[in-house]
């Protein structure tokens, strides 16, 4: 395998095998770093594709397994299990005993408070730990993680082509959690598809039967709404059970391909929001890895986060109707984090 590399692009060519991938790049000052603008890989078989993101400089990493996997492939065929049914019970109590030490029984009782804790370490055997997961709430802009889901589902079927501006909007929807570039993503996804890729039997993200989920039924702006959610009519919701399938989903395989899998962990894993988890985070554990959408509104506020440090894995989400949630959040994730590295 031979690599040309410019300021602009790489260029993948190989002599063993009939293809060429050429990784076209383009640096930003807005962004400070380069970005991948599409890989169209019609003819193309690819196993795995990283690209980091530094000021100043590319680094791209390819691996070709031996059994060539075809890059539009979406989900890997393994029977990973829904989290409601890995509840653990050790995990239970510790997370039944943060909630008693933050003094959260009456939020709890009142359906004002929802999280969930899932040990991901072993893929392949969940930890899943709820309070009021199930619970369905106003989520404000969290559910942009969805928006996310389906631009990166869209461009894998070469629906769409993930150009610069693009990817401009993408970044700007949730590591600065922008209503203008969500909204205009929205419609370029098509809210259609977003709630057949929510509702689809598939992923199941969003279950009439189960209490709701994650569900983006109107812009973020001044415009009426597309189509609010059966249950609870709300407009922008999400429940914490939901929010930490898709992730699981993602972790798992199960939502894309591996190379759209890691572009767009690199979108959650960069913030200009250092609040609520990741500032919890940054103060507990400052040299954790840490991929998540937030969203406030009001007195809603919610936190969904990927967190990998010391040899452990996993996802938090949690979802709070309280005027001090935001606070609530930054003590609740060093609990989960605690929780989760003790055990």
């Amino acid at each position: 395998m031979h690599l040309i590399t410019n300021q602009m692009y790489w260029v993948i060519s190989s002599s063993s095998a009939p293809f060429r991938l050429i990784l076209n790049l383009e640096y930003n000052n807005s962004i400070q770093g380069f970005f991948f603008l599409g890989v169209r890989m019609r003819c193309l078989f690819l196993h795995s594709l990283r690209v980091l993101v530094l000021p100043g400089i590319v680094a791209a990493f390819l691996s070709v397994a031996s059994v060539l996997q075809p890059a539009k492939a979406s989900a890997i065929e393994r029977p990973y299990p829904y989290l409601q049914d890995r509840r653990d019970q050790g995990l239970q109590h510790g997370l039944n005993q943060v909630a008693k030490r933050l003094k959260l029984e009456r939020a709890i009782s009142e359906k004002r408070f929802g999280a969930a804790l899932v040990d991901i370490t072993d893929l392949n055997a969940p930890k899943f730990a709820g309070i009021n997961a199930e619970v369905m709430m106003y989520a404000a802009s969290l559910p942009k993680v969805g928006i996310l889901l389906g631009l990166f589902r869209k461009v894998q079927e070469d629906q769409l082509a993930l150009d610069y501006r693009t990817a401009t909007l993408a970044k700007a929807m949730v590591q600065d959690s922008s209503n203008r570039a969500a909204s205009e993503l929205f419609y370029m996804v098509g809210p259609a598809y977003l709630e057949s890729l929510f509702t689809s039997p598939q992923y199941r993200l969003y279950d009439v039967s189960a209490g709701g989920g994650l569900w983006v039924g109107k812009e973020y702006g001044q415009g009426e709404a597309w189509k609010r959610d059966p249950i609870l009519h709300l407009s922008h919701a999400a429940s914490a059970l939901k929010v930490a399938q898709l992730y699981y989903m993602l972790e798992s395989g199960q939502l894309l391909s591996p190379g759209f899998t890691q572009a767009m962990k690199s979108i959650l894993g960069e913030t200009s929001l250092e609040h609520k988890f990741y500032r919890g985070l940054m103060r507990n554990c400052p040299s954790a890895k840490v991929f998540r959408k937030s969203g406030s509104w009001r007195q809603f506020h919610s936190d969904s986060a990927i967190v990998e440090h010391d040899g452990k894995r996993y996802i938090a989400v949690a979802l709070t109707n309280d005027a001090n949630g935001s606070r609530l959040l930054e003590d609740l994730i060093v609990e989960m984090d605690t929780l989760i590295v003790a055990g």
